[in-house]
């Protein structure tokens, strides 16, 4: 089948679709929790499943280098692999040129890398990144892209004109989106006239889908909202739009609010793993003393097996001891607290009532006067 996005509903900028994809439909706004080695850390595809995430991200990069694409394939590919029949997006690579820019050096043609785990020396090209995905066999792909610091014009000029001149060797190496949809990535940092080239040109090559990348990589909130307010208008209407990387709960309000359409984050599984729980009240820390004798749930009205079944006391115990069970407990209600909150947004973008929504979610949780 191809890949088709419905849009369903608008309440102002704010969109609600669905986007029809071989391994099932995703209904947008979603957030997709980040897979990054064929597994969100803690939680097992059946929890995935109950909590309804219909949408999962893993890495290209990491998968490369462990257990390897080729593996992966010749065991029937990601999601046979990691016994997700969902839909699955895969990124580039190209973040980990960001993030990884001590142990790599970027041309025109690439990056060279050298092997986190054992120093070996890699090159990852447009081609060799699309080769890599396609044996993953991901739904979702993206184009390599090169992911700037966001407020540096020199160097986010030279990342735009590379980004785009990839995207054009990525679309050569995967003409075809009937089984896997390619999506362009649109860069150009904080700067209005480049988010707006970008956006212009990556439409001439149709891809379904665009990204928004180059965000939330120290530039302010503030910064991040406003280009989106320059970037979303210069894409189509007739295909979905997602923004990488991004998951606080404050910035899905917002940016769904401005018509982003899909979302993926680390942050849940990352600071479940550090103690810390998402709620309607903002974050809170589950060492605290003043959890010691709390035998209420993190969140009265949540439905996640964690909330129903246990008290803050509880997880402060499993938390303080070490245990294991408190990445999985606490990973469990964090994603399913920023997905429930999407979902309510989806609804109130049907029901036309999605800025009070909003306006009542911040409030509570950033604690607003």
């Amino acid at each position: 089948m191809t890949f088709t996005f419905e849009l369903l509903a608008t309440d102002g900028k704010a969109r609600a679709g669905i986007f029809h994809t071989p391994h099932g439909s995703i209904p947008t706004p979603v957030f997709a929790p980040v897979g990054t080695l064929a597994t969100v850390k803690a939680i097992p595809p059946r929890d995935l499943h109950e909590m309804n995430a219909s949408l999962i991200l893993a890495n290209t990069y990491h998968l490369h280098l462990r257990p390897s694409d080729d593996i992966i394939r010749d065991l029937g590919g990601l999601h046979r692999f990691m016994a997700w029949p969902g839909p699955i997006l895969t990124d580039s690579g190209g973040f980990q040129v960001f993030s990884l820019t001590e142990i790599n050096k970027i041309d025109d043609d690439g990056v060279t890398f050298r092997n986190h785990i054992d120093g070996s020396k890699l090159r990852f090209t447009p081609e060799v990144s699309m080769r890599i995905q396609e044996n993953l066999g991901a739904d979702i792909i993206m184009c390599f892209d090169q992911c700037p610091t966001p407020t540096d014009r020199t160097i986010v000029e030279q990342a735009v004109r590379r980004t785009h001149d990839w995207a054009v060797l990525c679309r050569q190496a995967h003409p075809d989106d009937s089984v896997q949809a390619l999506f362009g990535i649109v860069q150009g940092g904080i700067f209005p006239d480049l988010r707006e080239q970008s956006a212009t040109f990556l439409q001439t090559l149709g891809f379904p889908g665009y990204a928004i990348g180059g965000l939330a990589v120290g530039e302010t909130k503030q910064a991040m909202y406003d280009t989106l307010d320059i970037t979303l208008p210069a894409l189509p209407d007739d295909k979905p739009r997602y923004l990488m990387g991004v998951g606080e709960a404050d910035d899905l309000a917002e940016a769904i609010l401005r018509g982003v359409d899909i979302f993926d984050c680390v942050m849940p599984t990352r600071v479940a793993r550090h103690g810390a729980a998402l709620t309607p009240d903002g974050r809170i820390n589950m060492r605290n003393l003043i959890y010691a004798r709390d035998d209420s749930p993190l969140q009265v009205d949540c439905t996640c097996y964690c909330c129903q079944n246990f008290s803050k006391a509880y997880l402060r115990h499993l938390v303080r001891s070490k245990e294991l069970l408190a990445h999985y407990l606490l990973s469990l209600h964090n994603i399913h607290f920023l997905i429930h909150h999407t979902q309510q947004m989806r609804q109130a973008i049907f029901e036309g009532t999605l800025q009070s929504y909003v306006d009542r979610f911040l409030q509570r949780y950033l604690q607003l006067a």
